[in-house]
C-alpha cells in the first residue's frame, strides 16, 4: 500500500473542514503530521477550500503560535508540520494541539486509523518500528482487538508482542508464559523467533528486566530466565537460606511478581505446560540434591518444584520402612498437598500413604488387640466400626495398583517398603489378631449351631425382607459383595439419590459359597443337600434346585408373581424390553456377578472389580428407580471374601493328609468330610441341618487349606467375619410427594458441606496473611465432600491475590479437627485503603454461589503495577 496521491489528501481535508463543528467551537485547526516528510515538496500546491494552510519550518513556531492564538482566532487552519519533536515540553505549539485534531497521511496512520488507534506522533513511531508485523492485516486485525487497552508506547509493544504470540490478552504473565511454553532453547522456540522476526525481543526483553529483574546483558537466555523466575518465586514460600549459592538468580525486590506468574501459570489450564521447565531447573540447579538435606516441615509449603513431592514423599516412606510413623504429622502434609500443584504425578503415593495413616490411627485406638468374649459384640464392633479396616486396606492396594501403573522409578521401592508394613499390619496384626478373638468367641456355637444367637441369619433373608415387604421388591444379589464395600455403596446412595437407606449384616450360611449363600436367600420351608454323581453338593430348597437356571422356579414357587434375571443379560437391553421383564412382577431378583467373576481370572483384579460392583449397583438402582418406577430395593450378597496381596507362608496353610480321601467338597476355606472324620487343624462348624453321613469343618483364623492351582489369596467359604458377615442394604427411595419425605426433606436432601471464614479482623496489612477457615458440617449422610477456591479481588472482580484451594472432606464431628489455616499472597498492584476488597469462596464446580466478605487492604509500601519501558 502507497501513502495517500494529493488530490485524495484534499478531498480528505475539505471534508474533514466542512465538517460540523463540536459544541462551543467556533473553528477547525488541524494539525498534519508528517516527520518522513513525504509531502514537504507538495504543501505550497495544496489549496483548501475553507482553511489557510500554514506550514512549520523550525523556526516560526512563535510567530504561528502568535497567529493561531491573537492575531486570527476565528480561522480554519491547517498547520503542517514535517518534523517531530521528542519531547512533549519542547512542544510550544503543545497547548493548541491539544483542542485541535491531527491528520496524518502516510500509511502508519491509515494503519493506526484502520485499528481505531491515536495517530499520536507516540504511537506513530512505534508503528514505524514495527512495519513488518504490520503488513499483514490479520495481524492487524488482532492488535485492533486490544485498542481500547492502547495508549502509551508501552501498551502498544505489550500488544505487538500478545499479538505475535497468538493472545487474546496482551498481559506481561501471559507473554512471558507464551514464550516460555515454546521451549527453553531460542532458536528452536517458534513463539521466541516470531518475536525476533518482528524485532520485538528487544521489547520483549526490558518488560522480562522489569518485571521480573532477569538481566544478563546481551547474553539472554530462556533457560536462565525460567531458573530466575522460579526461584525468586521459591522464596516466597522456603527461607531463602535454602536457596543459598543460588543468589544470582534470585532477586527479593521482583519476589512479588515471579510468584505470581508461577502461582497464575500453576492454576491454569495449562498448568502440565509449567512441568518441564521446572524440571529443567530442577536439573540444572541440582535442586533434589540441595532439598534432599531438608526436613519435610521445611518443604511442606513449597509449591514450584516437582522434585518436592517426591522428596516428601521419600522421607515418609523411608519412616516408615524404619516403622517410624508418626500418623498427625504425616496426615497434615499430606493434607496440604494435596491441595498444591503437582499432585496428581504423584497422588497414588500420597493417596496410598493415607490410607495407611487410617490404619495406623486404627491401630493406635485398638492397641490393645483383640479380646472380646461375647461373639454378638464381636460381631456388632466389627458392623460399626472394624469393617473400615478392610476399606482402608483395599484403598491402599488400589493406589498401589496405580503407582504401579505410574512406575516413579525414585518412589517405586520405598512405597514396596509401604506396601510390606501395610501387609504386616492388616494380615498379621487385623486379620490374626480379629480372626484369633472371633474364631475362640465364637467356635462352640458355630460347631453346635451353625450360627451365632441374637444375628440376623442369611436362611431367614426372604421371610424377614421379601415376603414381608408391603410393596414391589427388587433384590439384587451381588456375588461376594463384601461388608465393606456395601457400606461404601450404603453412602453412595445416601448421597447421590433421594432415598431412606439402611445397612446391616446378616450372617452367612456355612460354608460361606455360592451355591449355599444363593440358596439361602431364596423362599424355602427347609435347606436340604444333595451329593451329586459327580462328588459335588447340591443345595435343594424345599427338594427343589437352587441352581442358577432353577431359581426363578423356587421364587415362582413362592409367589408367582417372581421372575430372577441376571445384569449382564438386561444391562443390554433397551428400555421398553427391560420393562416388559418386570411388568406385573411383585418380587424381581437380579442377579450380579462382578468380584467373584474377576477373582476368577486374577487375584489382583478383585479389588479395582469392588470399585467396579459398586457403579453397577449404583446405575441399576438408577433404572430400577427411572426406568420400572421401583421404590423398595434390597441388595445383598451370597457371602463375602478374604483377601491378602502378600504371598501366603506355610504357617498360614493346612494340608488334608488327616482326611484325605474322606472329603466330599472341599475349598481354600472349608471342608465337607464323610462322617467320623477326625481332621487336624480344623474346627467343626455345623451346617444345614448337618445331614446325617456328613461333617463340616473350617480352618481356624485365616488358615487356607492346601489346593493345587492358583487363587490362594482371594478366598470364601470360611468362618472369618469378612466371609460370614452378608450386608444387607435397604433402600427405599423417597418420591417427591412422599409425606415422610415433605417431613424430613432438610435431613435427607443431599447438600455440599459448606467453609466459612473464622478470622474475625477484615484488614490486611502485608502482602502474605494468613486466615482461618472451618468446615461448618462434616462430611455424613446428606452431605458430600467439596472443593473450594479462595481468592481476593477489587470492587470490579478483577483478582488480586492468589488462589487457595480447601478440600472439605473432614468426617469429624469435632469442628476444630475440620478447621484450616489458609496464606494468601497479594498481587504486586497498589491497593487503596478506601476502597472494598472482597475474599470470594467459591465452589469449584460452580454450582454453588461464591460466598463474599469485604476487606480493607493498607499496605503503606505496597507495589505499583509495573510501567514497561
Amino acid at each position: 500500500m502507497a501513502s495517500m496521491d494529493l488530490d485524495s489528501i484534499i478531498q480528505d481535508l475539505n471534508r474533514r473542514f466542512a465538517a460540523p463543528l463540536s459544541e462551543f467551537y467556533r473553528r477547525r485547526i488541524i494539525f498534519w503530521y508528517d516527520e518522513d516528510k513525504e509531502f514537504e515538496d507538495k504543501i505550497d500546491e495544496i489549496e483548501l477550500s475553507d482553511a489557510k494552510v500554514v506550514k512549520l519550518t523550525g523556526g516560526n513556531t512563535f510567530e504561528v503560535k502568535k497567529l493561531l492564538s491573537h492575531d486570527d482566532t476565528a480561522g480554519n487552519y491547517l498547520v503542517y508540520r514535517p518534523f517531530g519533536i521528542e519531547k512533549e515540553d519542547d512542544d510550544w505549539l503543545i497547548n493548541i494541539e491539544l483542542y485541535s485534531e491531527d491528520f496524518r497521511a502516510d500509511l502508519g496512520s491509515i494503519w493506526l486509523d484502520e485499528m481505531g488507534l491515536s495517530t499520536s506522533p507516540i504511537l506513530h513511531r512505534q508503528v514505524r518500528q514495527y512495519k513488518s508485523f504490520f503488513s499483514a492485516k490479520d495481524r492487524r486485525a488482532k492488535v485492533a482487538a486490544f485498542a481500547k487497552n492502547i495508549a502509551t508506547a508501552p501498551q502498544f509493544h505489550l500488544a505487538v508482542m500478545a499479538a505475535a504470540c497468538g493472545l487474546k490478552d496482551m498481559q506481561p504473565n501471559s507473554i512471558i508464559r507464551a514464550v516460555l511454553k515454546g521451549g527453553l532453547d531460542k532458536d528452536a522456540n517458534t513463539v521466541y523467533q516470531s518475536l525476533a522476526g518482528y524485532k520485538a525481543q528487544n521489547p520483549f526483553w526490558a518488560m522480562v528486566s522489569q518485571a521480573t529483574g532477569y538481566k544478563d546483558g546481551d547474553d539472554v537466555n530462556l533457560g536462565r530466565l525460567a531458573i530466575h523466575i522460579l526461584l525468586t518465586a521459591a522464596t516466597r514460600t522456603m527461607r531463602q537460606e535454602y536457596l543459598m549459592g543460588l543468589d544470582n538468580f534470585i532477586s527479593i525486590p521482583h519476589q512479588a511478581y515471579c510468584y505470581d506468574f508461577v502461582s497464575e501459570w500453576l492454576h491454569s489450564e495449562d498448568a502440565a505446560r509449567l512441568y518441564p521447565v521446572a524440571r529443567f531447573v530442577e536439573n540444572e540447579t541440582r535442586l533434589p540434591q540441595r532439598f534432599a538435606k531438608l526436613s519435610v516441615s521445611d518443604l511442606a509449603d513449597a509449591e514450584c518444584f516437582p522434585c518436592v513431592n517426591e522428596i516428601i514423599l521419600t522421607k515418609i516412606m523411608t519412616e516408615i520402612g524404619n516403622q517410624i510413623i508418626q500418623v498427625d504429622a504425616v496426615t497434615a502434609v499430606i493434607e496440604k498437598r494435596r491441595t498444591m500443584a503437582w499432585y496428581d504425578e504423584v497422588s497414588c503415593y500420597y493417596d496410598g500413604i493415607m490410607q495407611m495413616m487410617k490404619m495406623q490411627s486404627f491401630f493406635h485406638d485398638h492397641s490393645a488387640g483383640f479380646h472380646t468374649v461375647e461373639p454378638q459384640k464381636i460381631w456388632r464392633d466389627y458392623t460399626e466400626d472394624y469393617y473400615r479396616m478392610d476399606t482402608c486396606y483395599r484403598k491402599f492396594h488400589l493406589c498401589y495398583i496405580r503407582c504401579l501403573k505410574a512406575s516413579n522409578t525414585q518412589l517405586d521401592d520405598l512405597f514396596k517398603q509401604v506396601v510390606d508394613q501395610v501387609e504386616g499390619l492388616y494380615s498379621v496384626w487385623f486379620l490374626g489378631g480379629l480372626a484369633g478373638n472371633w474364631t475362640n468367641a465364637a467356635g462352640d456355637e458355630l460347631a453346635l449351631k451353625g450360627h451365632i444367637d441374637n444375628v440376623p441369619l442369611q436362611e431367614s433373608f426372604y421371610s424377614a425382607k421379601v415376603k414381608s415387604a408391603d410393596s414391589k421388591v427388587y433384590v439384587i444379589v451381588s456375588d461376594a459383595l463384601r461388608y465393606e464395600v456395601a457400606a461404601e455403596i450404603a453412602q453412595l446412595l445416601r448421597q447421590e439419590t433421594q432415598s431412606k437407606v439402611e445397612l446391616s449384616g446378616m450372617m452367612g450360611i456355612f460354608p460361606t459359597i455360592t451355591p449355599f449363600g444363593m440358596a439361602a436367600l431364596l423362599p424355602h420351608r427347609k435347606l436340604t443337600v444333595q451329593e451329586r454323581p459327580n462328588g459335588t453338593l447340591a443345595v435343594l430348597a424345599d427338594e427343589m434346585s437352587t441352581d442358577m437356571t432353577n431359581r426363578d422356579k423356587v421364587l415362582k414357587a413362592a409367589n408367582p408373581n417372581s421372575v430372577a434375571l441376571q445384569y449382564k443379560n438386561i444391562i443390554g437391553l433397551k428400555r421398553a424390553d427391560r420393562q416388559a421383564l418386570v411388568k406385573g412382577m411383585d418380587v424381581v431378583y437380579i442377579y450380579h456377578d462382578k468380584i467373584d467373576e474377576a477373582a476368577h481370572t486374577s487375584d489382583t483384579s478383585v479389588f479395582p472389580a469392588c470399585e467396579d460392583a459398586a457403579q453397577e449397583i449404583m446405575n441399576l438402582v438408577r433404572i430400577i428407580v427411572n426406568e420400572f418406577g421401583g421404590t423398595n430395593i434390597l441388595i445383598t450378597a451370597d457371602h463375602g471374601f478374604l483377601y491378602t496381596y502378600s504371598p501366603l507362608s506355610e504357617d498360614s496353610k493346612v494340608g488334608k493328609d488327616s482326611w484325605n480321601g474322606s472329603d466330599v467338597e472341599y475349598g481354600r476355606r472349608y471342608a465337607i468330610l464323610r462322617e467320623g472324620t477326625t481332621p487336624e487343624y480344623l474346627m467343626p462348624v455345623k451346617f444345614i441341618g448337618q445331614p446325617a453321613g456328613y461333617e463340616a469343618y473350617a480352618p481356624s483364623e485365616n488358615i487356607r487349606i492346601k489346593m493345587n492351582g492358583g487363587g490362594m489369596n482371594f478366598v470364601h467359604g470360611g468362618i472369618s467375619l469378612q466371609e460370614m458377615v452378608v450386608p444387607v442394604i435397604d433402600y427405599h427411595f423417597l418420591r417427591n410427594d412422599y409425606k415422610g419425605y415433605q417431613r424430613d426433606k432438610a435431613s435427607i436432601d443431599t447438600k455440599p458441606v459448606t467453609v466459612s471464614l473464622v478470622s474475625a479482623n477484615r484488614k490486611i496489612s502485608n502482602m502474605i496473611f494468613s486466615l482461618n477457615f472451618y468446615q461448618k458440617e462434616a462430611v455424613g449422610t446428606n452431605r458430600t465432600a467439596a472443593t473450594y477456591l479462595l481468592y481476593f479481588t477489587d470492587a470490579g472482580g478483577k483478582i488480586v491475590s492468589d488462589t487457595v484451594k480447601i478440600i472439605a472432606d473432614k468426617t469429624s464431628g469435632n469442628a476444630q479437627d475440620r478447621s484450616f489455616r489458609c496464606t494468601f499472597n497479594l498481587k504486586p498492584l497498589k491497593y487503596d485503603n478506601k476502597d472494598s476488597y472482597y475474599l470470594m469462596i467459591t465452589d469449584e464446580t460452580g454450582l454453588q454461589m461464591p460466598a463474599r466478605e469485604e476487606f480493607q487492604i493498607d499496605i503503606a509500601f505496597a507495589v505499583d503495577e509495573f510501567n514497561f519501558f
